[in-house]
């Protein structure tokens, strides 16, 4: 007998397509109609039923481009037709304008965070056959007033109807079965993980919505599941010691079968508890993060050290139950209190063990954690001592992190005693690949800033222009005109050595571009990398007058003509090429240095400006011919004198370095500088004999002529008074300044402001007595 021949025949109808309500997603309603085909051909049995598929939108935003949006979801979905298209793009342009409703942005928040209330599956194991209805709420009611089980069943049944957020409202005005969980959750969650695990998670879902936060709050939930969690991390605490003491009593006798026996029992029943217990722990935390969102309630966590119990978390292996973890504790981070916290609890060093990891969302999350508490300076520090930066450094090629990273090593390249490590990871030639392969509009404004700072090591700055790469870097920065980039170059110039004379290959392109109308920040750092090359072999006469830049210096300087930092930067350059004999006499010819002192006038609050032109001076008093005019068509010597003592260290010391060569060189003026120097460190002696003088006249100690008790035509006399020689030494540290020992180069670090600078001694003259006061 032969068998009929059947086939199954499937059609499916496309049916009407909408909006979702609520979300930012598509919905496509179908039919799919199913036949049995019998042997002839016709149908034997036949089914229809209707569906819906949704299409999530996530990367809709108002600058989305709809046209092109529409027409991937019709390629994708194999539901629509072309034909679609139209209605899909004018579907896609409402959802782009529609308003976002309070759930649309609550699950927007929800995905930011990476916290997904759907992936909580706490009671699994526990779900029963039967399906709730909201109609039999009163009868799982009493059934809570039962025995243990007859609870889990109860809670269990009202855990199916929390869950569809429709029936929220009804149960919300349920009082008594609210009431009777809370009860039950304070009373009796000790004696069963399971009833605690799915009261809370019931809890949990009314907390997903910032409405129904009071009825949560009323019950005292969150006070619960804090000291749930406290309770469960000290139970986790003896569970270890007893495991501990199996494992060690089995190390010592390891041909004891009991005692492996007996080890093997407490490692699974270990491993049962724990696996319960992080289902606990995960929709506890999940309701106290929705909590969270009220900085009050947050508060009242911290008051209960809900950071200690986070990072004591830390040590868990639970993937799941560490993304909810880090998750709230980059929420906590953005509070300085809280970040105080964790910086005495060794979160940083708990972090450490989760970079990298190879869940996706967990090693995100400990990221974005860790570059919250990089703003703060010993937790940065922290980090680099447990070892992050090559792990964060070994990251960078991963697409989805390398922006977050990338923020992480700029602030601990902020530190200067950190960047020097970075030469010993391959960061720097990982940087730079990628700043090669982007242009001047794409390039990443964390990679660059990152760059700037760690130019300003040695170190990477040898690794930034090995091979060709200076001059891969000067090409580029001077055909796209790129400030930042002329920055780095710039910190790269700083630095004494091999990279230094790499410059002067391109010393005419920076000095042409000074002239260039070109806007104010990019001159300032080609001026700026210019003035950083004191490299002895470079003839800056030559580089003058080729490109005339004497006119344009001498122009920067008059006060007001340009922005204060580019002024600044001339000072440092005219100071820089002042080291050559053949350019100072230039410059002095020019009249750049009455110039130089009028600017110091107008800017003798700024120490930068003073320091700096100070260091100015210095340099031309070395050569014959502007040390000539320095002294005898100047008051510079008075203005120096002037800021012997001034407040600033670095400005006392250069002030001291230059008035010491003029007072070799000019006799008059060395008789003014030492009688200032020894009047200040006699200021003390010489206003208490004055101040006797005032009270009770002493005419034998005081004769008419007074100020030859210290000085004569031959210079200074010790007279009645014993004083050492070496104290007017020129070249020795006066005013107790035992820096001046130090070379000088190191002047422009001096960056500070300093309050209260003394006035200038106009029309001072060196054919004038000094004055005392």
């Amino acid at each position: 007998m032969q068998e009929d021949t059947r086939c199954l025949k499937r059609k499916v109808t496309l049916g009407s397509l909408d909006v979702h309500p609520t979300e930012k997603a598509l919905v496509v309603h179908y039919e799919v109609q199913a036949a049995v085909l019998g042997g002839g051909g016709g149908p034997v049995l036949g089914e229809r039923k209707e569906g819906q598929k949704i299409i999530r939108l996530k990367s809709l935003s108002p600058t989305t481009d709809v046209a092109a949006l529409a027409k991937k979801v019709v390629e994708e979905c194999k539901l629509l037709p072309a034909s679609r298209l139209p209605q899909v793009e004018q579907l896609l342009y409402y959802l782009q304008n529609r308003k976002s409703s309070p759930v649309e942005g609550k699950v927007e928040r929800k995905e930011k965070r990476q916290v997904k209330p759907k992936d909580l599956t706490p009671f699994e194991g526990l779900e029963l056959n039967e399906e709730a209805s909201i109609t039999k709420i009163d009868e799982y009611v009493e059934l809570l007033y039962e025995g243990i089980p007859e609870k889990i069943r109860a809670s269990a049944l009202i855990l199916q109807l929390a869950r569809n957020p429709d029936n929220l409202e009804e149960l919300l005005h349920n009082e008594a079965a609210l009431g009777a969980l809370a009860r039950i959750l304070r009373e009796d969650w000790k004696q069963s993980v399971d009833l605690a695990t799915i009261i809370i998670y019931i809890f949990f879902c009314f907390s997903s919505f910032s409405q129904f936060h009071a009825v949560v709050s009323h019950h005292k939930i969150g006070a619960l599941c804090m000291s749930v969690l406290d309770h469960e991390l000290k139970r986790h605490d003896v569970w270890c010691e007893e495991l501990r003491k199996k494992n060690k009593a089995c190390e010592s006798a390891p041909e004891n079968g009991s005692l492996r026996r007996d080890q093997d029992k407490v490692l699974k029943k270990y491993q049962s508890l724990l696996t319960k217990q992080e289902e606990l722990l995960r929709v506890s935390l999940y309701l106290l993060l929705n909590l969270a969102e009220d900085t009050r309630t947050e508060l009242k966590m911290r008051n209960k050290n809900i950071v200690g119990l986070l990072v004591k978390l830390l040590e868990r292996n639970d993937e799941e139950l560490l993304v909810l973890v880090v998750s709230f504790l980059k929420k906590l981070s953005i509070f300085l209190e809280n970040k105080t916290d964790m910086a005495e609890v060794d979160t940083v060093e708990k972090l450490g063990r989760l970079v990298p990891c190879e869940h996706e969302d967990l090693l995100n999350l400990t990221l974005r954690l860790l570059f919250n508490l990089s703003f703060d300076s010993g937790l940065k520090a922290k980090m680099v001592e447990v070892g992050l930066l090559p792990k964060l450094t070994a990251l960078l090629g991963d697409e989805n992190n390398r922006a977050v990273i990338m923020r992480i090593l700029y602030h601990i390249s902020m530190e200067e005693r950190f960047r020097g490590m970075f030469a010993y990871t391959d960061c720097v030639p990982q940087l730079m690949q990628r700043l090669y392969e982007h242009g001047k509009e794409d390039m990443e404004v964390e990679l660059i800033s990152l760059l700037i700072n760690l130019a300003a090591n040695k170190k990477n700055a040898q690794l930034m222009c090995e091979g060709n790469g200076l001059k891969m870097l000067m090409k580029r920065a001077l055909k796209t005109k790129a400030c930042l980039l002329m920055k780095m170059i710039r910190n790269i110039s700083q630095h004494d050595g091999p990279t230094k004379v790499l410059f002067i290959d391109f010393v005419g392109d920076l000095a042409a571009e000074i002239q260039a109308e070109e806007e104010e920040d990019w001159v300032l750092e080609c001026l700026g990398t210019l003035a950083n090359l004191t490299i002895p072999d470079l003839d800056w006469e030559l580089v003058l007058k080729e490109y005339n830049l004497v006119p344009y210096l001498k122009d920067q300087l008059k006060p007001g003509s340009a922005e204060g930092d580019l002024t600044l930067e001339v000072v440092i350059m005219i100071g820089t090429v002042s080291m050559d004999h053949a350019c100072a006499v230039m410059l002095a010819k020019s009249g750049i240095i009455p110039a130089l002192i009028e600017l110091l006038n107008a800017q003798q609050e700024d120490d930068e400006f003073v320091c700096q032109i100070v260091y100015v001076f210095y340099q031309m008093v070395f050569h014959q011919a502007t040390r000539d005019v320095i002294i005898k068509e100047t008051q510079a010597p008075a203005y120096l004198i002037d800021l012997m003592h001034d407040k600033n260290a670095e400005i006392r010391k250069v002030c001291d370095n230059t008035l010491d060569i003029i007072a070799e060189y000019d006799e008059e003026w060395g008789k003014k500088i030492q009688s200032e120097k020894f009047r200040f460190h006699n200021n003390q002696w010489l206003e208490m004999v004055e101040s006797r003088q005032a009270d009770e006249p002493e005419p034998y100690l005081y004769d008419n002529e007074r100020t030859d008790l210290f000085y004569s035509a031959d210079g200074i006399i010790p007279a009645d008074v014993s004083v050492s020689p070496d104290l007017f030494n020129p070249f020795q540290p006066q005013n107790g300044d035992s820096h001046l020992t130090r070379d000088v180069s190191d002047v422009f670090d001096q960056t500070s402001s300093s309050p209260g600078r003394p006035a200038t001694a106009y029309g001072f003259r060196p054919d004038e007595q000094p004055l005392y006061l």
